[in-house]
């Protein structure tokens, strides 16, 4: 199928790509010439494993292309809007300036006939109003809502082999129709394959998406302020998690104490769900996501204040090594990282901050260029009078604690995601602080 995709940023490039590379004619739009100028040269413009790949394959194939002119998108039957919807500037709820603006600028490329889907994260009731502006620009043409479930690292093999597909359809049943048998073209080779289908309306369609993160940012903050107690009576977090994740009905993942979550999706969204229920007249409903929310901001202060601690309540002109800046590992996303986050705290409570992370660097320095880096763990742990791992890379869980001791100057370390052998790196002489650990 001709394919395009409005908006190639973290979302639209993985999908476009990945939509080429399952045999699609896809045009990438967006308004970054930058941005563009990487893809159409077959180059990732931030890190994602097995993009640059797929880039590559994709535009070999000559079934990729980008551009900044959206009237490259004209003749492509179906058109996915992918666009950022950040948290407002002045409160809590989503700014969809950018999906608003992305409608407006392809309706005059619409034809009769062709589908806008909707795959980016926006509050209920969007949908409805955008098929009303879509129909009366371009009669004929539809919207459907097929949000996105990516995680970052994981992102190129959560579009080509998603473990669920959601299609929101227009109510009126000629339209949904065929809007189902477009999609059902679109996504043939995962159907084929036996992915899972849900297909409802818009609403549902919506809700599914902030739901979910909804119910993730609850199930990491629950087993963080679990570790907060655990922290007081002399219990073991991870424990705590490893028992009661034997539970099919809770399950073990997402359930790991350490200094929460951040990225461009869970921390805004949940303000935008509450922001939106609240618009409605239910914010009661989602009252919880507040203190959600306000365990994991409390994280990031609970790993500095613990920095400062083991340092004997003094942070000033001592050198801490910060290990991890992005805000997940296999990502360079700097947005809403915990890791940052407490980097530029110990820098304001006077620490001589070195921070370190294999990809993100470069980001976190056009943000905050206060920071000392460097992308050398040897370098950041030279001479440290603490070390705090605040990301998980593989690097920073396969450190050798016996090398790293022979590196620092006071052997003591933070594990702020609980990711290390506490007992091996006591064994190699280091005073070992972990979240909701004894």
């Amino acid at each position: 199928m001709k394919l395009s995709v409005i908006g190639c940023g973290y979302l639209g490039a993985v999908h476009a790509a990945a939509m080429a590379e399952v045999g699609h004619e896809v045009v990438g739009v967006d308004v970054d010439s930058h941005r563009i100028s990487e893809l159409a040269a077959h180059r990732a413009p931030f890190y994602e494993p097995q993009l640059p790949e797929i880039l590559a394959s994709a535009g070999a194939k000559g079934g990729l292309r980008f551009s900044t002119d959206i009237a490259q998108a004209a003749g492509s039957r179906v058109h996915f809007l992918a666009v950022g919807t950040p948290q407002r500037a002045n409160g809590n709820a989503a700014d969809l300036s950018a999906v608003h603006a992305a409608v407006d600028a392809l309706i005059p490329h619409l034809q009769p006939g062709d589908l806008v889907v909707g795959k980016s994260t926006v509050p209920v009731g969007t949908a409805a109003g955008l098929a009303e502006r879509i129909a009366e620009g371009c009669p004929g043409a539809m919207l459907a809502w097929n949000p996105e479930f990516l995680r970052e690292g994981f992102a190129v093999e959560d579009t080509i082999h998603p473990d669920r597909i959601v299609y929101g359809l227009p109510r009126d049943e000629a339209e949904a129709l065929v809007s189902r048998q477009l999609l059902d073209e679109v996504y043939a080779v995962a159907i084929a394959r036996g992915t899972p289908l849900v297909v409802t309306n818009y609403e549902t369609a919506e809700l599914v998406k902030v739901a979910a993160n909804a119910f993730l940012a609850t199930k990491i903050s629950f087993i963080n302020a679990m570790a907060e107690i655990s922290e007081v009576v002399g219990a073991d977090v991870t424990q705590l998690a490893d028992a009661i994740g034997y539970d099919a009905r809770i399950g073990r993942k997402f359930l790991n104490a350490g200094v929460g979550f951040g990225g461009g999706c869970l921390p805004k969204d949940i303000r935008a769900f509450t922001a939106r229920a609240e618009e409605l007249g239910r914010g009661e409903s989602v009252s919880f996501l507040k203190e959600i929310d306000a365990i994991n901001l409390r994280r990031r202060q609970h790993v500095v204040d613990t920095v400062v601690d083991v340092l004997g309540g003094q942070a000033y002109q001592k050198k801490v090594a910060v290990l991890g800046l992005s805000f997940k590992p296999d990502s360079d996303d700097i947005r809403d990282s915990p890791a940052l986050d407490v980097a530029v705290q110990l820098k304001g409570r006077g620490a001589d901050v070195v921070a370190m992370d294999p990809k993100a660097v470069p980001n976190s320095m056009r943000k905050h260029p206060q920071l000392a880096y460097t992308e050398d763990v040897e370098t950041a742990l030279g001479g440290a009078h603490a070390v705090v791992l605040v990301t998980e890379w593989a690097q920073f869980r396969d450190l050798d604690p016996v090398w790293a001791a022979q590196l620092v100057k006071t052997p003591l370390i933070i594990d702020g995601r609980n990711c290390l052998d506490a007992d091996r790196w006591r064994a190699a002489g280091w005073t070992y602080r972990g979240m909701g650990r004894p």
